[in-house]
């Protein structure tokens, strides 16, 4: 599995270094930039909000700024998307930007979305595996580099296993959930609405759950897009503000539009909205004490580099200021 993580950093950071050298789309420092880029995803339902409401849109009409909209299928893709210089913010698990960023990714998460319990190891209607301990030698799905897969690797841990210990099969979320309905493996470290979707509408069992393994869910910038325009930073935290608020003050509109767009029932949304706490929006130490966490056990697994100081990567990554500003003005 190290030699799979090597040739995807390497991979990434090729195409990062080719887009960055030729088409960057920062203007540069103290200009304002042509078009400010986000992305949206199921797995971050106040993305979803702003989104569907123009609210970026009409924000920034006012300056002459284009505001375009990348859809992210997981954090792998949303780093992906960093990296490559495709979008300018978005939205991932906190320990997956601690990897992206140990690979040299140039990115700072500035905003807290939700703290959610997104994922879990999920067990077929019917399946004999009760416990962690149970997977050994067994078949788990996960997507590389998302939290769902970096749950799997503490879940491990914690039950004296590694990843040695089971054959991990790299598929996207949807693709995994499928997977494991199909019988193709005996477990799936889920993520959702498909994680929702498979209990409510299949059966689905929890093999383990533990919200505090669970790392928050981060909005990333582009670190020279915070350093040219720390104003649209600003702008766009004060838009997932809004984005935030209008979540927590309607939950069954939430409900509704996350079963819309996401394809999902309004039974299934619902779940996975109760499985979200979106009071916590700045960064803070709680957040650094979480993704230091699971830094720690993916350096055991060489994931993260043996020689990285966890705590300086952690604060290097984390940067709250922006939040602050706009959230204690």
């Amino acid at each position: 599995m190290k030699k799979i993580w090597q040739k995807a950093a390497l991979a990434l950071s090729i195409a990062g270094a080719l887009v960055l050298a030729g088409c960057s789309s920062s203007a540069k420092e103290g200009e304002k930039p042509e078009k400010i880029r986000l992305d949206y995803a199921f797995y971050s339902p106040t993305s979803l909000a702003l989104k569907k409401f123009g609210w970026a849109e009409e924000a920034f009409k006012k300056e002459g700024i284009e505001v375009e909209w990348v859809q992210s299928q997981g954090s792998n893709k949303a780093l992906e998307f960093l990296n490559s210089d495709s979008v300018d913010f978005g939205s991932t698990a906190g320990a997956a930007a601690l990897i992206a960023k140990d690979k040299g990714a140039p990115i700072e998460s500035v905003y807290i979305y939700s703290q959610p319990e997104w994922t879990a190891l999920v067990g077929a209607d019917g399946s004999t595996i009760k416990d962690v301990k149970d997977l050994k030698g067994k078949k788990v799905a996960a997507t590389f580099g998302t939290d769902p897969h970096i749950f799997l690797l503490r879940a491990l841990a914690d039950a004296g296993l590694s990843a040695k210990d089971v054959q991990i099969v790299n598929l996207q979320h949807a693709d995994g959930a499928n997977a494991l309905l199909k019988g193709q493996v005996d477990a799936w470290a889920g993520l959702d609405p498909h994680m929702a979707r498979t209990e409510v509408e299949s059966g689905a069992t929890y093999i383990y759950r533990n919200p505090d393994f669970n790392t928050y869910g981060t909005l990333n910038v582009r670190s020279e897009f915070a350093k040219n325009h720390p104003k649209q930073v600003e702008q766009v935290i004060e838009l997932y503000e809004k984005a935030r608020k209008w979540t927590i003050e309607n939950p069954e509109e939430a409900a509704k539009l996350l079963s819309e767009e996401a394809g999902i029932k309004e039974d299934v949304a619902k779940k996975q909205l109760q499985r979200n706490n979106f009071e916590e929006p700045v960064p803070g130490s709680q957040h650094e004490k979480a993704i230091s966490a699971a830094g720690e056990v993916l350096q055991k697994e060489e994931i993260v580099k043996k020689d990285t100081n966890i705590e300086d990567l952690v604060k290097k990554l984390i940067n709250p200021k922006f939040a602050e500003k706009v959230i204690n003005q």
